[in-house]
């Protein structure tokens, strides 16, 4: 789905726009369109002050998204002399269905072209695969009919696993109970909407680049943190996707020999060691008389001081470095960027990331949270739907 990428001025473009006969034009109209996305409300006059193009073409493009609907005339501004300036914004109606699936239960809400969480519901699924797809489908639909002051261009899904490149069943997918095969079709028929499927981390890699808060020009690495851990490999330009898309998987790198049974089928894998789960039964085993709490509960506790539930948060936050001290020797990322409920700790944790990480007698790369970490699943969903319809 998603080739070689290529920028202007930290934007980035796909290897099919740069090879078509209009690509001056597909160029210069994702970077207005992103400059609108990332300085909004703005002018026309500013737009050409700032990307570098000429006022005329500016106009352009900036009447092509308007009639388009990606764009929309807003106030208008106050000049001491000359023609008034019209602010322009993006289009806060339309927007895509983003979907982030874990084992047990599933993420459904509403994002807007400028990454906004406008509404979302948390399911719980059931055991049976063929009853997990009708609740999803069912909560998609509501999601829609509980927004319909809103246009969806699509629906978005971030999948824990590794899909095929038809995205038609997942490859590798050792933490989901139920099987995922042909659910892109089934949402599809059913809600009537494009949908498109990426493995969660690869398309946080991808979100960070389409919003901006990685520059594009730099190799980045998206550590995905949930029931597992998955990773998304930006370099040279592209996202690195490996045989049958299995690029990635340091999740399922052994750490601890001796540690507990991986689904996948090693011991003691670094996801064993880092994850979510793996903070619940460090937990468990400090505290075994107060029951397991959710991750997510965990997390409070934590917040709150309890020592317990730091001792958790802390060993796990010192697994994850350790990992990603091994994700540092190996491609030396210019960044590496976090994802999950454990950025919301980021000041328990983050220090024993950086304190593994300066370990290393290689490469370094700072770590920090993907902004609202917690949510970066859900935003990526506007990457996945609409990455190259900004270029069309």
């Amino acid at each position: 789905m998603y080739g070689m990428l290529w920028f202007v001025k930290g934007f980035a473009f796909t290897r099919k726009q740069i090879a078509s006969n209009k690509t001056p034009r597909e160029i210069n109209r994702n970077l207005i369109f992103n400059l609108i996305r990332m300085r909004q409300p703005i002018s026309r006059a500013d737009l050409a002050r700032v990307s570098g193009l000429q006022r005329s073409t500016v106009s352009l493009i900036v009447e092509e998204l308007i009639q388009g609907k990606w764009v929309l005339e807003g106030q208008t501004g106050k000049l001491p002399r000359g023609r008034r300036p019209t602010f322009l914004q993006l289009n806060d109606q339309r927007a895509v269905i983003a979907l982030d699936i874990h084992p047990a239960q599933t993420t459904v809400a509403v994002v807007d072209l400028g990454g906004r969480v406008v509404a979302q519901n948390l399911i719980v699924l059931p055991d049976d695969p063929g009853k997990a797809l009708k609740t999803i489908i069912n909560a998609i639909k509501n999601m829609i009919l509980a927004n319909k002051d809103k246009t969806f261009d699509g629906i978005g899904i971030s999948l824990p696993g590794r899909a095929d490149p038809g995205h038609e069943k997942l490859v590798f997918a050792p933490n989901l109970r139920w099987p995922a095969l042909s659910i892109k079709t089934q949402i599809e028929r059913a809600t009537g909407l494009r949908v498109e499927m990426d493995n969660v981390a690869n398309a946080c890699a991808l979100s960070e680049v389409w919003f901006g808060d990685s520059d594009g020009l730099h190799d980045l690495v998206v550590v995905n943190v949930a029931e597992g851990i998955g990773t998304g490999i930006f370099a040279n330009g592209q996202l690195l996707r490996g045989d049958q898309g299995m690029a990635g998987e340091f999740g399922h790198v052994q750490l601890e020999p001796a540690g507990p049974e991986c689904a996948c089928g090693n011991r003691g894998c670094w996801e064993m060691m880092a994850s979510n789960r793996a903070g619940l039964r460090y937990y468990s085993e400090s505290a075994p008389t107060r029951g397991i709490p959710t991750f997510d509960a965990l997390l409070r506790l934590a917040q709150g001081g309890d020592p317990a539930a730091l001792s958790a948060v802390r060993k796990m936050a010192t697994y994850m470095g350790r990992g990603m001290r091994m994700i540092a020797s190996a491609l030396a990322p210019a960044e590496i960027v976090v994802v999950g409920e454990i950025t919301t700790v980021w000041h328990i944790a983050g220090p024993l990331v950086e304190e593994e990480i300066q370990r290393s007698n290689l490469s370094r790369p700072p770590v920090r949270p993907a902004y609202e970490g917690n949510a970066a699943r859900l935003r990526s969903a506007v990457v996945l739907v609409m990455n190259d319809e900004t270029g069309e």
